[in-house]
Protein backbone atom coordinates (compact mmCIF):
# COMPACT_ATOMS: atom_id res chain seq x y z
CA UNK A 1 0.00 0.00 0.00
CA UNK A 2 1.45 3.13 -1.25
CA UNK A 3 -1.14 5.89 0.96
CA UNK A 4 0.26 9.22 2.08
CA UNK A 5 -1.55 12.34 3.40
CA UNK A 6 -1.81 15.20 1.74
CA UNK A 7 -5.35 17.16 1.89
CA UNK A 8 -5.30 20.12 0.32
CA UNK A 9 -7.10 22.66 2.46
CA UNK A 10 -4.15 21.58 5.21
CA UNK A 11 -1.29 22.35 2.84
CA UNK A 12 -3.52 25.57 2.33
CA UNK A 13 -3.66 26.60 5.20
CA UNK A 14 -0.33 25.84 6.86
CA UNK A 15 1.54 28.01 3.57
CA UNK A 16 -1.12 30.62 4.69
CA UNK A 17 0.13 30.85 7.90
CA UNK A 18 3.98 30.12 7.38
CA UNK A 19 3.73 26.82 9.10
CA UNK A 20 5.30 25.20 6.33
CA UNK A 21 8.26 25.95 3.96
CA UNK A 22 7.16 26.30 -0.03
CA UNK A 23 10.77 25.11 -0.45
CA UNK A 24 10.82 22.38 1.91
CA UNK A 25 7.24 21.35 0.99
CA UNK A 26 8.51 20.66 -2.45
CA UNK A 27 11.47 18.87 -1.57
CA UNK A 28 9.27 17.00 0.47
CA UNK A 29 7.12 15.68 -1.95
CA UNK A 30 9.04 15.71 -4.67
CA UNK A 31 11.23 13.22 -2.32
CA UNK A 32 7.63 10.90 -2.19
CA UNK A 33 7.20 10.76 -5.49
CA UNK A 34 11.04 9.77 -6.52
CA UNK A 35 10.05 7.13 -3.55
CA UNK A 36 6.72 5.84 -4.63
CA UNK A 37 5.75 6.79 -8.07
CA UNK A 38 8.01 3.75 -9.57
CA UNK A 39 5.53 1.31 -7.67
CA UNK A 40 2.42 3.41 -8.40
CA UNK A 41 3.27 4.62 -11.88
CA UNK A 42 0.83 8.08 -11.74
CA UNK A 43 3.01 11.20 -13.41
CA UNK A 44 4.81 10.72 -16.29
CA UNK A 45 8.40 10.64 -16.57
CA UNK A 46 10.67 14.24 -15.76
CA UNK A 47 14.52 14.39 -14.97
CA UNK A 48 14.42 17.91 -13.33
CA UNK A 49 11.02 17.97 -11.56
CA UNK A 50 12.42 19.78 -8.20
CA UNK A 51 14.64 22.29 -10.25
CA UNK A 52 11.71 22.90 -12.26
CA UNK A 53 9.32 23.47 -9.50
CA UNK A 54 11.63 25.45 -7.47
CA UNK A 55 12.27 27.97 -10.41
CA UNK A 56 8.24 28.08 -10.18
CA UNK A 57 8.06 28.52 -6.77
CA UNK A 58 10.80 31.55 -7.49
CA UNK A 59 8.27 33.36 -9.61
CA UNK A 60 5.12 32.69 -7.75
CA UNK A 61 6.62 34.32 -4.56
CA UNK A 62 7.70 36.97 -6.70
CA UNK A 63 4.79 38.02 -8.28
CA UNK A 64 3.10 37.56 -4.68
CA UNK A 65 3.23 40.42 -1.85
CA UNK A 66 2.99 38.57 1.04
CA UNK A 67 0.74 36.75 2.77
CA UNK A 68 -2.57 38.60 2.90
CA UNK A 69 -2.36 38.71 -0.73
CA UNK A 70 -1.68 35.29 -1.34
CA UNK A 71 -3.89 33.49 -4.35
CA UNK A 72 -6.67 30.75 -2.69
CA UNK A 73 -4.27 27.56 -4.18
CA UNK A 74 -1.01 29.58 -3.17
CA UNK A 75 1.83 26.74 -3.00
CA UNK A 76 -0.61 23.72 -3.74
CA UNK A 77 0.73 21.03 -5.74
CA UNK A 78 -1.69 19.71 -8.60
CA UNK A 79 -0.82 16.72 -11.11
CA UNK A 80 -2.64 17.52 -14.64
CA UNK A 81 -3.86 14.41 -17.08
CA UNK A 82 -1.91 14.02 -19.88
CA UNK A 83 -5.19 14.90 -21.90
CA UNK A 84 -4.71 19.39 -21.37
CA UNK A 85 -2.21 21.42 -22.95
CA UNK A 86 0.73 22.64 -19.96
CA UNK A 87 3.02 25.22 -21.16
CA UNK A 88 6.47 23.08 -21.00
CA UNK A 89 5.59 19.62 -21.39
CA UNK A 90 4.38 17.61 -24.68
CA UNK A 91 0.96 16.12 -24.86
CA UNK A 92 0.64 12.74 -25.79
CA UNK A 93 -2.77 11.99 -24.33
CA UNK A 94 -1.22 8.09 -23.19
CA UNK A 95 -0.71 7.50 -27.33
CA UNK A 96 1.77 6.63 -29.78
CA UNK A 97 0.82 9.60 -32.11
CA UNK A 98 3.78 12.08 -32.47
CA UNK A 99 3.07 14.99 -29.57
CA UNK A 100 3.33 17.50 -32.26
CA UNK A 101 -0.10 16.92 -33.37
CA UNK A 102 -1.41 18.07 -29.89
CA UNK A 103 0.75 21.06 -29.66
CA UNK A 104 -1.42 24.53 -28.69
CA UNK A 105 -2.14 27.23 -26.45
CA UNK A 106 -2.43 26.46 -22.67
CA UNK A 107 -5.36 25.02 -21.48
CA UNK A 108 -7.57 27.69 -19.60
CA UNK A 109 -8.37 25.54 -16.20
CA UNK A 110 -4.82 25.25 -16.36
CA UNK A 111 -3.87 28.85 -16.82
CA UNK A 112 -6.57 29.40 -13.91
CA UNK A 113 -4.85 26.72 -11.68
CA UNK A 114 -1.78 28.75 -12.19
CA UNK A 115 -3.42 32.46 -11.68
CA UNK A 116 -4.82 31.08 -8.36
CA UNK A 117 -0.94 30.07 -7.44
CA UNK A 118 -1.15 26.32 -8.22
CA UNK A 119 2.53 24.61 -8.80
CA UNK A 120 2.19 22.04 -11.36
CA UNK A 121 3.14 18.89 -10.35
CA UNK A 122 3.76 17.12 -13.47
CA UNK A 123 1.97 15.38 -16.31
CA UNK A 124 -0.38 12.05 -14.64
CA UNK A 125 -0.98 9.55 -16.94
CA UNK A 126 -3.79 9.03 -19.23
CA UNK A 127 -5.77 6.27 -20.95
CA UNK A 128 -4.62 6.20 -24.30
CA UNK A 129 -7.32 9.35 -25.19
CA UNK A 130 -9.05 8.94 -22.29
CA UNK A 131 -11.06 6.19 -23.28
CA UNK A 132 -10.31 2.19 -22.11
CA UNK A 133 -7.17 1.58 -23.10
CA UNK A 134 -4.95 1.85 -20.23
CA UNK A 135 -1.04 3.02 -19.18
CA UNK A 136 0.96 1.48 -16.56
CA UNK A 137 -0.68 3.16 -13.30
CA UNK A 138 -1.89 0.94 -10.40
CA UNK A 139 -3.92 1.50 -7.61
CA UNK A 140 -2.31 2.87 -4.67
CA UNK A 141 -4.18 1.02 -2.43
CA UNK A 142 -3.30 -2.18 -3.92
CA UNK A 143 -0.63 -2.59 -6.98
CA UNK A 144 -2.46 -5.87 -8.33
CA UNK A 145 -5.46 -3.59 -8.91
CA UNK A 146 -6.34 -0.90 -11.42
CA UNK A 147 -7.15 2.81 -10.51
CA UNK A 148 -9.78 2.94 -12.79
CA UNK A 149 -9.77 5.65 -15.75
CA UNK A 150 -9.40 7.34 -17.97
CA UNK A 151 -8.19 9.87 -15.70
CA UNK A 152 -5.77 7.15 -13.85
CA UNK A 153 -2.94 8.80 -12.63
CA UNK A 154 -4.60 12.10 -11.78
CA UNK A 155 -6.66 9.43 -9.10
CA UNK A 156 -3.50 7.53 -8.54
CA UNK A 157 -1.12 10.53 -7.57
CA UNK A 158 -3.77 12.22 -5.32
CA UNK A 159 -4.14 8.93 -3.32
CA UNK A 160 -0.70 8.20 -2.99
CA UNK A 161 -0.20 11.90 -1.54
CA UNK A 162 2.04 12.72 -3.91
CA UNK A 163 0.02 15.79 -5.09
CA UNK A 164 -2.67 17.55 -3.31
CA UNK A 165 -4.89 18.22 -6.16
CA UNK A 166 -5.19 16.85 -9.73
CA UNK A 167 -7.48 17.58 -13.30
CA UNK A 168 -9.14 15.12 -14.82
CA UNK A 169 -11.49 14.66 -17.31
CA UNK A 170 -15.07 12.66 -17.90
CA UNK A 171 -16.88 11.46 -20.69
CA UNK A 172 -18.34 8.78 -19.09
CA UNK A 173 -17.08 8.42 -15.49
CA UNK A 174 -13.70 8.69 -16.20
CA UNK A 175 -13.25 11.07 -12.38
CA UNK A 176 -15.63 9.65 -9.98
CA UNK A 177 -14.95 6.17 -10.84
CA UNK A 178 -11.56 6.33 -10.33
CA UNK A 179 -12.02 8.64 -7.12
CA UNK A 180 -13.95 5.70 -5.99
CA UNK A 181 -11.56 2.90 -6.55
CA UNK A 182 -8.93 5.19 -4.84
CA UNK A 183 -10.92 6.06 -2.06
CA UNK A 184 -10.72 9.90 -2.40
CA UNK A 185 -12.78 13.09 -3.29
CA UNK A 186 -13.93 13.23 -7.16
CA UNK A 187 -16.27 15.70 -7.90
CA UNK A 188 -17.22 16.38 -11.95
CA UNK A 189 -18.83 19.71 -11.92
CA UNK A 190 -22.40 20.89 -13.88
CA UNK A 191 -20.88 20.78 -17.71
CA UNK A 192 -18.86 23.46 -18.94
CA UNK A 193 -18.45 25.49 -15.55
CA UNK A 194 -14.80 24.48 -15.85
CA UNK A 195 -13.79 25.61 -19.73
CA UNK A 196 -12.54 22.55 -21.29
CA UNK A 197 -10.40 25.08 -24.07
CA UNK A 198 -6.76 23.33 -24.81
CA UNK A 199 -8.16 19.50 -23.95
CA UNK A 200 -7.50 17.01 -26.44
CA UNK A 201 -11.46 16.10 -26.82
CA UNK A 202 -12.85 12.99 -26.83
CA UNK A 203 -16.27 14.63 -27.15
CA UNK A 204 -16.81 18.59 -27.21
CA UNK A 205 -20.64 17.97 -26.70
CA UNK A 206 -19.97 16.07 -22.72
CA UNK A 207 -16.08 15.99 -22.00
CA UNK A 208 -16.20 17.37 -18.36
CA UNK A 209 -13.35 18.88 -16.65
CA UNK A 210 -13.31 17.34 -13.19
CA UNK A 211 -10.86 17.38 -9.83
CA UNK A 212 -9.49 15.14 -7.09
CA UNK A 213 -8.27 15.63 -3.63
CA UNK A 214 -8.39 13.82 -0.58
CA UNK A 215 -10.62 16.12 1.44
CA UNK A 216 -13.50 17.89 1.04
CA UNK A 217 -12.74 21.16 2.26
CA UNK A 218 -10.34 21.63 -0.18
CA UNK A 219 -12.10 20.22 -3.36
CA UNK A 220 -14.55 23.62 -2.33
CA UNK A 221 -11.71 26.06 -2.17
CA UNK A 222 -10.43 24.07 -5.75
CA UNK A 223 -14.06 24.50 -7.33
CA UNK A 224 -14.23 28.13 -6.39
CA UNK A 225 -11.12 28.79 -8.12
CA UNK A 226 -11.32 26.96 -11.48
CA UNK A 227 -15.47 26.93 -11.95
CA UNK A 228 -17.52 29.62 -13.43
CA UNK A 229 -18.96 32.64 -11.25
CA UNK A 230 -18.52 30.61 -7.79
CA UNK A 231 -20.62 31.41 -5.22
CA UNK A 232 -20.98 29.89 -2.31
CA UNK A 233 -23.93 28.52 -1.46
CA UNK A 234 -25.85 30.36 1.98
CA UNK A 235 -25.66 28.03 4.85
CA UNK A 236 -27.92 24.78 4.62
CA UNK A 237 -29.88 24.69 7.65
CA UNK A 238 -31.49 21.62 6.89
CA UNK A 239 -30.13 18.31 5.49
CA UNK A 240 -31.12 17.18 1.71
CA UNK A 241 -33.11 14.77 0.86
CA UNK A 242 -31.63 11.98 -0.76
CA UNK A 243 -33.14 10.00 -3.99
CA UNK A 244 -32.03 6.55 -4.46
CA UNK A 245 -32.99 5.72 -8.59
CA UNK A 246 -34.27 1.81 -7.83
CA UNK A 247 -34.31 -0.55 -10.80
CA UNK A 248 -31.78 -1.49 -13.11
CA UNK A 249 -29.75 1.25 -13.19
CA UNK A 250 -28.62 0.47 -10.02
CA UNK A 251 -29.13 -3.32 -10.33
CA UNK A 252 -26.03 -2.43 -12.38
CA UNK A 253 -24.11 -2.39 -8.61
CA UNK A 254 -22.15 -5.69 -7.72
CA UNK A 255 -23.99 -7.57 -5.15
CA UNK A 256 -21.25 -7.14 -2.51
CA UNK A 257 -21.24 -3.23 -3.27
CA UNK A 258 -25.16 -2.55 -3.41
CA UNK A 259 -24.98 -3.99 0.32
CA UNK A 260 -22.47 -1.85 1.86
CA UNK A 261 -24.30 1.41 -0.10
CA UNK A 262 -27.96 -0.22 1.65
CA UNK A 263 -25.81 -0.24 5.15
CA UNK A 264 -24.60 3.38 4.36
CA UNK A 265 -28.07 4.70 3.64
CA UNK A 266 -29.35 2.94 6.44
CA UNK A 267 -26.47 4.86 8.60
CA UNK A 268 -27.30 7.93 7.45
CA UNK A 269 -31.12 7.31 8.01
CA UNK A 270 -30.38 6.55 11.37
CA UNK A 271 -28.26 10.11 11.88
CA UNK A 272 -31.86 12.11 10.38
CA UNK A 273 -30.75 11.86 6.39
CA UNK A 274 -34.21 11.48 4.34
CA UNK A 275 -33.75 8.71 1.95
CA UNK A 276 -36.86 8.09 -0.91
CA UNK A 277 -36.97 5.07 -2.55
CA UNK A 278 -37.92 6.38 -6.42
CA UNK A 279 -37.74 4.21 -9.71
CA UNK A 280 -35.55 6.07 -11.92
CA UNK A 281 -33.76 5.21 -15.21
CA UNK A 282 -35.80 2.48 -16.48
CA UNK A 283 -34.48 2.51 -19.70
CA UNK A 284 -30.71 2.56 -18.93
CA UNK A 285 -29.39 0.28 -20.89
CA UNK A 286 -30.99 1.82 -24.02
CA UNK A 287 -29.40 5.27 -22.49
CA UNK A 288 -25.29 3.27 -22.20
CA UNK A 289 -26.14 2.53 -26.00
CA UNK A 290 -27.15 5.99 -27.34
CA UNK A 291 -24.36 8.32 -24.76
CA UNK A 292 -21.39 5.50 -26.54
CA UNK A 293 -22.97 6.13 -30.03
CA UNK A 294 -23.08 10.04 -29.52
CA UNK A 295 -19.37 10.09 -28.32
CA UNK A 296 -17.97 7.21 -30.39
CA UNK A 297 -19.28 9.55 -33.07
CA UNK A 298 -17.85 12.83 -32.00
CA UNK A 299 -14.61 10.97 -31.14
CA UNK A 300 -14.74 9.75 -34.80
CA UNK A 301 -14.91 13.36 -35.92
CA UNK A 302 -12.04 14.51 -33.99
CA UNK A 303 -9.65 12.32 -34.73
CA UNK A 304 -10.52 11.77 -38.37
CA UNK A 305 -7.28 13.42 -40.43
CA UNK A 306 -5.20 11.82 -37.30
CA UNK A 307 -6.80 8.39 -37.76
CA UNK A 308 -6.36 8.44 -41.74
CA UNK A 309 -2.69 9.21 -41.08
CA UNK A 310 -2.01 7.10 -37.92
CA UNK A 311 -4.68 4.30 -37.67
CA UNK A 312 -1.66 1.66 -36.98
CA UNK A 313 -0.71 3.46 -33.95
CA UNK A 314 -4.14 3.28 -32.31
CA UNK A 315 -4.54 0.50 -29.95
CA UNK A 316 -7.13 -1.87 -30.74
CA UNK A 317 -10.31 -0.66 -28.23
CA UNK A 318 -9.59 3.00 -29.29
CA UNK A 319 -9.70 2.17 -32.76
CA UNK A 320 -12.82 0.35 -32.31
CA UNK A 321 -14.74 3.15 -30.74
CA UNK A 322 -13.85 5.78 -34.08
CA UNK A 323 -14.57 2.67 -36.51
CA UNK A 324 -17.94 2.95 -34.58
CA UNK A 325 -18.24 6.70 -34.51
CA UNK A 326 -17.62 6.51 -38.24
CA UNK A 327 -20.98 4.57 -38.80
CA UNK A 328 -22.92 7.77 -36.83
CA UNK A 329 -23.99 10.01 -39.10
CA UNK A 330 -24.28 13.55 -38.57
CA UNK A 331 -27.98 13.32 -38.35
CA UNK A 332 -28.08 10.53 -36.06
CA UNK A 333 -25.27 12.53 -34.33
CA UNK A 334 -27.76 15.98 -34.07
CA UNK A 335 -30.18 13.46 -32.76
CA UNK A 336 -28.23 12.22 -29.84
CA UNK A 337 -27.11 15.40 -28.80
CA UNK A 338 -30.23 16.96 -28.14
CA UNK A 339 -31.25 13.94 -25.77
CA UNK A 340 -28.80 15.47 -23.35
CA UNK A 341 -30.96 18.35 -22.70
CA UNK A 342 -33.99 16.26 -22.62
CA UNK A 343 -32.39 13.60 -20.12
CA UNK A 344 -31.76 16.89 -17.97
CA UNK A 345 -34.71 18.57 -18.05
CA UNK A 346 -36.60 15.14 -16.82
CA UNK A 347 -34.50 14.43 -14.43
CA UNK A 348 -35.01 17.92 -12.66
CA UNK A 349 -38.92 17.33 -13.07
CA UNK A 350 -38.22 13.64 -11.22
CA UNK A 351 -36.68 15.61 -8.66
CA UNK A 352 -38.81 18.48 -8.39
CA UNK A 353 -42.32 16.52 -8.16
CA UNK A 354 -40.08 13.37 -5.66
CA UNK A 355 -39.03 16.32 -3.28
CA UNK A 356 -35.34 15.41 -3.88
CA UNK A 357 -32.50 17.34 -3.46
CA UNK A 358 -30.17 15.01 -4.01
CA UNK A 359 -29.83 11.47 -5.92
CA UNK A 360 -27.22 9.36 -3.94
CA UNK A 361 -25.55 5.82 -5.34
CA UNK A 362 -22.74 3.68 -5.39
CA UNK A 363 -19.66 5.61 -7.11
CA UNK A 364 -18.93 2.29 -9.34
CA UNK A 365 -20.28 -1.02 -9.74
CA UNK A 366 -17.63 -2.57 -7.32
CA UNK A 367 -14.22 -2.25 -5.65
CA UNK A 368 -11.71 -1.53 -8.45
CA UNK A 369 -10.77 -5.24 -10.72
CA UNK A 370 -7.79 -6.75 -10.70
CA UNK A 371 -5.47 -6.29 -13.08
CA UNK A 372 -4.41 -3.19 -15.15
CA UNK A 373 -5.93 -4.53 -18.46
CA UNK A 374 -8.98 -3.10 -17.55
CA UNK A 375 -10.01 0.47 -16.21
CA UNK A 376 -13.51 -0.95 -14.87
CA UNK A 377 -17.15 -0.30 -15.44
CA UNK A 378 -18.43 3.52 -15.81
CA UNK A 379 -22.04 3.10 -16.18
CA UNK A 380 -23.02 3.93 -12.44
CA UNK A 381 -21.62 7.90 -13.31
CA UNK A 382 -23.30 7.76 -17.48
CA UNK A 383 -26.07 9.04 -16.80
CA UNK A 384 -25.23 11.88 -14.74
CA UNK A 385 -23.25 12.71 -17.37
CA UNK A 386 -25.12 12.15 -20.26
CA UNK A 387 -27.35 14.68 -18.26
CA UNK A 388 -24.42 17.23 -17.68
CA UNK A 389 -25.37 16.99 -13.86
CA UNK A 390 -22.93 17.79 -10.95
CA UNK A 391 -21.58 15.02 -9.12
CA UNK A 392 -19.40 14.41 -6.11
CA UNK A 393 -18.15 10.85 -4.87
CA UNK A 394 -16.92 10.74 -1.13
CA UNK A 395 -15.02 7.50 0.09
CA UNK A 396 -17.60 5.27 1.97
CA UNK A 397 -16.34 2.24 3.42
CA UNK A 398 -14.46 -0.81 1.73
CA UNK A 399 -15.20 -4.22 0.02
CA UNK A 400 -14.55 -7.70 1.37
CA UNK A 401 -11.13 -6.98 -0.60
CA UNK A 402 -10.42 -4.16 1.83
CA UNK A 403 -10.47 -1.32 -1.39
CA UNK A 404 -12.15 1.22 -1.29
CA UNK A 405 -15.60 2.07 -2.10
CA UNK A 406 -17.66 5.22 -3.13
CA UNK A 407 -21.01 6.77 -2.27
CA UNK A 408 -22.11 9.20 -5.30
CA UNK A 409 -24.07 12.49 -4.87
CA UNK A 410 -25.99 14.20 -7.97
CA UNK A 411 -27.32 17.49 -8.03
CA UNK A 412 -29.48 19.52 -10.27
CA UNK A 413 -27.90 21.18 -13.27
CA UNK A 414 -25.95 24.33 -11.99
CA UNK A 415 -26.14 24.14 -8.82
CA UNK A 416 -22.62 22.75 -7.87
CA UNK A 417 -22.38 24.84 -5.03
CA UNK A 418 -24.87 23.43 -2.99
CA UNK A 419 -23.82 19.74 -3.90
CA UNK A 420 -20.58 20.91 -2.31
CA UNK A 421 -22.45 22.21 1.10
CA UNK A 422 -24.93 19.62 1.56
CA UNK A 423 -22.11 16.36 0.90
CA UNK A 424 -20.20 18.19 3.85
CA UNK A 425 -23.52 17.82 6.10
CA UNK A 426 -23.60 14.04 4.74
CA UNK A 427 -20.22 13.41 5.50
CA UNK A 428 -20.54 14.84 8.73
CA UNK A 429 -23.07 11.85 9.71
CA UNK A 430 -21.47 9.06 7.25
CA UNK A 431 -20.78 6.07 9.21
CA UNK A 432 -16.92 5.40 10.67
CA UNK A 433 -14.22 4.87 9.81
CA UNK A 434 -14.47 7.52 6.48
CA UNK A 435 -11.26 7.99 5.15
CA UNK A 436 -11.43 12.04 3.81
CA UNK A 437 -10.80 14.95 6.40
CA UNK A 438 -14.21 16.74 6.91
Amino acid sequence: MYINEAPLAAALDGMQHRQHSLSLFLEQMCSRIDSFDPHVHAFLPEGNRLERLRADAAALRGRTPGRKHYPPLYGALVGVKDVFRVDGFATRAGSQLPPDLFVGPEAACVQRLRKAGALIAGKTVTTEFAYFEPGLTRNPHNVGHTPGGSSSGSAAAVAAGMCNLALGTQTIGSVIRPAAYCGIVGYKPSLHRIPTEGLIYFSRTIDHVGLFTQDLPGMAIAAAALCENWRPAAEEKGLPVLGVPDGPYLAQAEPDALAIFEEFLLMLQVSGVAVKRVAALADIEQLNTLHRRMIFGEFAREHAEWFAQYGERYRPRTAEAIRTGQTVSDTELDDLRALCLERRAALAAQMDAEGIDLWVTPAATGPAPEGIQSTGDPNMSLPWTHAGMPALTLPAGRAANGLPLGMQLVARYGADEQLMAWAALVLERMPEPVDVDI
